[in-house]
């Protein structure tokens, strides 16, 4: 049987060298498909990137800062630069914050302004500009109770405590009592929940929002909380405040050090550099662009390799980027372990800050990094997937997609991975989804907005579109080539099999994309297709005569076809068959310095063997036992001819002894045990009313249970053990002999099993017609807006 003829707050990060911007960027408004581009301009830009990371300037931060008093003199402000930069860098409306303001971050303007308002009236100066900013704050006070608004972090006890300070500050604030006191119960409404909860979580949210609690705040709770930095949550607010209240001298330092970097203002977060990068490179490689930054992205997994192996804080203190890194790093090949993660288990997460607030973020980091269990011990990864998953779920139907644009991106982030498991996920899909839905104006929200260089860059996206678009021509050409070798070979005229050249192809598009791999492409596609073919002869379209004919031929490859061939299907099938494999021997001379012809043949001949078995089986109404059957099995799935030739196409030298290792040869089993399973599972039914045998109905026969659904559970359960001690063999860098690029290959092709057999026994779905146009036909555009 042929595969091709089956029947947020977790931004806890630094930077080597980062500068404050006050830009949080546009919205791409270019039609990317007809303006022509500077290709290797935009490339030197995105490199430069990974050095140089520039973060947007919180004025609310900033004002928190301006407010601590000296030490040596109360009396005077201990940061007198950051005074200063607030009053030159208020906005025409009267606002401090981003110049570019979202409509709907208008209770972010309002928390910046008053903020900023409060730190001059401190220390008497700016006037004029507190005048304008009161202005700002009365005019448009009425969007703190706006539903639809984007909330920062922590609002409701911030703003209303700000409030409450510019009381003590005799600040006169023209507001409606009414509007007032509804602020204040709903700020005593989530204070008296927190309090009745009394998690570990809460403590830490509590901690977290400190500058709005204010003289009323357990302070020596709150310093449980200070990182080796000196810093509280890497929060200039929220340290500022602690210092101000507690002078400690680790809050002192860390807020020096913030402004000796970034000079007067500060971000909203720092340290932030191990993140950004991380997330670049997740970025750039979800985006289908990685192949042009591959130095630049093995310098950020060292870096993060040696951190991770130091314990620095940075990647252990945040379940986003802790599993992020863990991700990352273990599906390039790095030996880590996933002990770390314990520490954000399901109990830990929901008692730490990003738990309390319901992190979409970092619980979706924390999905995906359970899907990369490659050891039977790591139960760890286990428990993480299945809570994770729930809690994802539960949080997506809660969610409404018309509400807040912020969480949206997000919300389509956690649709696409629990919709598409990253076993089943083909990467030119995946990047053309990323691509659709990348939002170059990604803002983030912690306690007020901030946004970075490198998150919602428009240059990648312009990359990203140009690589996809200009490969997808490639893609098209190839195709073609593909449908003019199908009617130059008469394969059309063989009435018995069903074409599926463009499903062929797709697989090898999806998958082996990046456009120096032709070859490679163009052999998967090929043997696809004749795989397809020769299963369906094999099936319905040939005598047994004709089976053994076909055998025969293949096994003396020199033949004159106008006597030795029996049939015009014999004829047809053998020629195909005979110049494939002599072109890709032909081709495998450019890639590895020998001609793999007879390899390739003998790949054939075990195919058409096992094929042969299967037929002797159902015309002879033979049982075979269950070992009998996945050892003929496995090879008659028909992965052989598709994957093993492609293997000489891809780059890395294979000498007879790699093709010959038990590694090699355990990889090729995993995958194509898999495919037959997950093969069996879904066309039980029809094989059955045929009167064919397969897995689950062996299961059957020989007693192992009588309940078809016990036995595709257990089907199932070594589909999913096969899958992980392939993915285990496919990292593994440690004593493996098969580079790892040949190794991928493997995995790609268990991604492509794994997609088709999500619903439908494979090629009977009509979803795949869309998908195939996505990959080969569709180009993506980019409408101005």
């Amino acid at each position: 049987m042929s595969l091709f003829h089956p029947h947020t707050l977790s931004f806890r990060c630094s930077t080597s060298s980062i500068s404050v911007s006050m830009d949080c960027g546009a919205k791409l408004t270019t039609d990317t498909h007809t303006n022509g581009l500077n290709f290797e301009g935009t490339k030197e830009r995105i490199k430069k990137m990974f050095d140089h990371i520039e973060l947007s300037v919180s004025s609310y931060d900033t004002a928190w800062v301006a407010m601590v008093p000296s030490p040596n003199s109360p009396g005077n402000p201990c940061f007198p630069g950051c005074l200063q930069w607030l009053l030159e860098n208020q906005l025409s409306d009267g606002s401090w914050g981003p110049p570019h303001r979202y409509p709907l971050l208008t209770k972010d303007s309002l928390s910046s302004t008053l903020a900023c308002v409060l730190a001059l009236r401190r220390w008497g100066v700016g006037i004029e500009q507190m005048t304008k900013g009161l202005q700002f704050i009365e005019s448009h006070f009425g969007s703190i109770s706006d539903e639809n608004q984007h909330t920062p972090v922590g609002f409701d006890i911030i703003f209303s405590g700000m409030i409450e300070y510019a009381k003590d500050l005799n600040l006169n604030l023209l507001l409606r009592s009414t509007d007032v006191d509804a602020m204040f119960h709903k700020r005593d409404l989530e204070l008296r929940s927190c309090h009745k909860e009394s998690s570990k979580g809460m403590q830490a949210y509590l901690a977290y929002v400190s500058e709005g609690i204010g003289k009323h705040q357990d302070w020596g709770m709150v310093m449980k909380y200070q990182q080796k930095n000196g810093s509280l949550f890497n929060s200039p607010s929220t340290t500022a405040a602690a210092l101000a209240h507690t002078q400690n001298a680790g809050c002192l330092y860390y807020l020096n050090a913030l402004l000796e970097k970034f000079g007067n203002a500060v971000p909203t977060l720092y340290p932030f550099h191990l993140c950004p990068r991380l997330s670049m490179v997740e970025t750039i490689e979800s985006l289908g662009i990685g192949e042009h930054f591959r130095k630049e992205i093995t310098s950020v997994l060292d870096e993060t390799y040696r951190c991770w192996l130091h314990g620095e804080e940075e990647i252990f203190l945040d379940p986003a980027t802790c599993a992020l890194a863990f991700r990352i790093l273990r599906v390039n090949g790095y030996d880590i372990s996933s002990e770390p993660l314990t520490g954000f288990a399901e109990e830990h997460f929901f008692n730490s800050l990003g738990g309390y607030l319901k992190d979409l973020g970092a619980a979706l980091e924390l999905f995906r990094a359970s899907q990369m269990m490659i050891h039977p011990d790591e139960q760890v990864l286990e428990k993480q997937n299945s809570w994770t998953s729930h809690f994802l779920k539960q949080e997506l139907s809660n969610s409404s997609m018309s509400a807040d644009k912020l969480r949206k991106y997000i919300i389509q982030k956690v649709n696409d991975a629990l919709e598409f498991p990253h076993y089943a996920s083909l990467e030119r899909l995946v990047h053309r989804r990323n691509i659709e839905n990348y939002a170059v104006d990604n803002i983030r929200m912690l306690k007020t907005s901030y946004c970075s260089s490198s998150i919602g860059n428009k240059d990648l996206l312009r990359l990203a579109v140009e690589d996809f678009n200009a490969c997808q021509s490639i893609y098209r050409e190839e195709l073609k080539q593909l449908e003019r070798w199908v009617q130059e070979n008469r394969l059309d005229k063989l009435k018995f099999a069903r074409q599926k050249l463009a499903y062929c192809y797709f697989s090898a598009a999806a998958t082996i994309f990046s456009p120096e791999l032709s070859d490679a492409r163009i052999s998967w596609a090929k043997n696809g297709v004749l795989t397809t073919v020769v299963d369906d002869f094999f099936d319905v379209g040939g005598s047994e005569d004709e089976l053994l004919n076909l055998i025969q031929l293949v096994e003396k490859h020199d033949v004159d076809v106008s006597i030795q061939c029996c049939s015009e299907q014999v004829e047809i099938l053998f020629l195909a068959l005979r110049s494939t494999i002599s072109e890709i021997g032909e081709k495998a001379i450019a890639w590895q310095g020998r001609n793999v012809k007879t390899h390739v043949t003998e790949i054939w001949l075990d195919l058409l063997r096992s094929m042969l078995q299967e037929a002797q089986w159902l015309k002879n109404k033979s049982v075979p036992t269950m070992d009998e059957y996945m050892t003929n099995g496995y090879v008659s799935f028909a992965l052989g001819p598709v994957i093993l030739p492609a293997l000489y196409l891809v780059g890395p030298s294979l000498s007879e002894g790699v093709v010959k290792s038990p590694e090699y040869n355990l990889l090729f089993k995993l995958v194509s045990t898999c495919g037959r399973l997950l093969n069996d599972i879904h066309s039980f039914k029809r094989e059955s009313m045929e009167g064919k045998l397969n897995a689950v109905s062996l299961h059957i026969i020989h007693g192992t249970s009588a309940v078809t659904e016990d036995v595709n559970k257990e089907m199932k359960r070594l589909v999913h053990d096969r899958r992980r001690e392939l993915l285990r063999l496919v990292l593994q860098e440690n004593g493996s002999i098969v580079p790892s690029a040949c190794k991928e290959l493997f995995w790609k092709m268990s991604k492509v099993l794994h997609l088709f057999y999500m619903k439908d026994d494979g090629f009977s779905s009509h979803e795949m017609i869309n998908v195939v146009k996505a990959v080969i036909h569709e180009p993506i555009y980019l409408d101005e807006q």
